[in-house]
């Protein structure tokens, strides 16, 4: 079981800023990736912006230019720096790991309980 804590969501205004942060717990797993994905009432979730154990990157359409994602290995911790917000981006964000236990040969992925993101004036 991995833990992972978000923080970071909230209301802001239209061009305004909001970084959310999620941190997973798990000594023991190794993670491959983290990313960020979102989902507005009647729309399917979407995966927002992702980084792999190899530093690549990944943004939906959307958002590219205005997002940033980040991550601290070390801490297993992961960024979503979001600039120039839209209504558009209102949303539930998630947090997702992909990884694997020691000794165990198939991936495993877990979720964030989900933070929600408003933009609004």
């Amino acid at each position: 079981q991995v833990r992972l804590v978000e923080s970071g969501g909230g209301l802001a205004e239209p061009g305004g800023s909001l970084r959310l942060c999620c941190a997973a717990s798990g000594s023991a797993f190794s993670i491959k990736s983290m990313g960020w994905y979102r989902q507005a009432p009647g729309r399917q979730r979407e995966l927002v912006a992702i980084m792999t154990d190899g530093g690549s990157t990944n943004y939906v359409d959307s958002v590219k230019g205005r997002f940033t994602i980040s991550r601290d290995n070390a801490k297993n911790t992961v960024y979503l720096q979001m600039n120039s917000l839209k209504p558009e981006d209102t949303a539930v964000y998630y947090c997702n790991v992909l990884g694997y236990w020691a000794l165990t040969p198939r991936d495993y992925e877990y979720w964030g309980q989900g933070t929600q993101v408003t933009v609004s004036s």
